[in-house]
């Protein structure tokens, strides 16, 4: 449709006209118009989301290896699968949303290649619901969580999903629910991904592998990348 014809649509709906209504005055269906208004409705959540006033900042969670990697000038000749927990790591921001309530979001980062895996969140806990959280949030990591800054983050986040892109997969689609919850990034400290200078795919359990491997190979070339298949291993 027009962008002419939805602005139409935009200006009788504030007019509180129903679909129906600006249908029959357009000549148009009433789905068509009703699928302009829920896509016009969600566009503009999306934009006030990202322009709201955030709640004041508790603190930011990662887990210690990626710390490790990104932050203590580990170089990535001394890196192992082990001590880097297969280039997965798990970023917590949370806000205060009242005195004993807490506001969170998670971000699952595979830092080696396919960048944010998953994202849950906006979610609000009282304080001591969000203490056991934080415990079990990174119970599957061999070392504890740290506190890192807002900034260092935000660098995780948007350097990992950066350089997914360029190997050719998209950030998990809630994003578009838990970017907000991060602030705006100013670009500074941009982090470098990869293990040893290149892309290293692990399988995981919910992955089509032979479709990654083909975008892999697309975008980097055969041979320019490491993968870990079960049963197939190329490292």
């Amino acid at each position: 449709m027009e962008s002419e014809r939805k602005q139409e649509i935009a200006n009788l709906r504030a007019l509180n006209l129903t679909p129906k209504q600006i249908a029959r005055k357009l000549g148009l269906r009433v789905f068509e118009v009703s699928a302009v208004i829920q896509a016009q409705a969600e566009e503009n959540a999306l934009a006030h989301g990202k322009t709201a006033t955030l709640d004041p900042l508790l603190e930011c969670w990662a887990n210690g290896g990626a710390i490790e990697h990104f932050f203590k000038a580990q170089t990535p000749s001394t890196a192992t699968v082990k001590d880097e927990s297969q280039g997965m790591a798990i970023v917590t921001v949370a806000r205060k949303a009242s005195h004993n309530r807490v506001v969170i979001c998670t971000y699952l980062l595979d830092y080696w290649c396919l960048g944010l895996k998953d994202t849950m969140g906006p979610r609000k806990y009282n304080t001591q619901d969000y203490a056991y959280l934080i415990d079990q949030v990174y119970q599957g990591f061999d070392e504890p969580p740290q506190k890192i800054s807002l900034e260092q983050a935000q660098a995780m986040v948007y350097s990992v999903i950066d350089y997914a892109e360029g190997l050719g997969f998209k950030p998990h689609r809630d994003f578009q629910q838990s970017e907000a919850h991060l602030g705006e990034w100013n670009g500074q400290g941009k982090l470098e991904c990869g293990r040893n200078g290149k892309p290293c795919y692990f399988c995981g359990p919910y992955d089509d592998p032979n479709k990654i491997l083909k975008a892999l190979t697309a975008s980097v070339g055969e041979g320019n990348f490491d993968y870990v298949i079960e049963g197939d291993p190329y490292l």
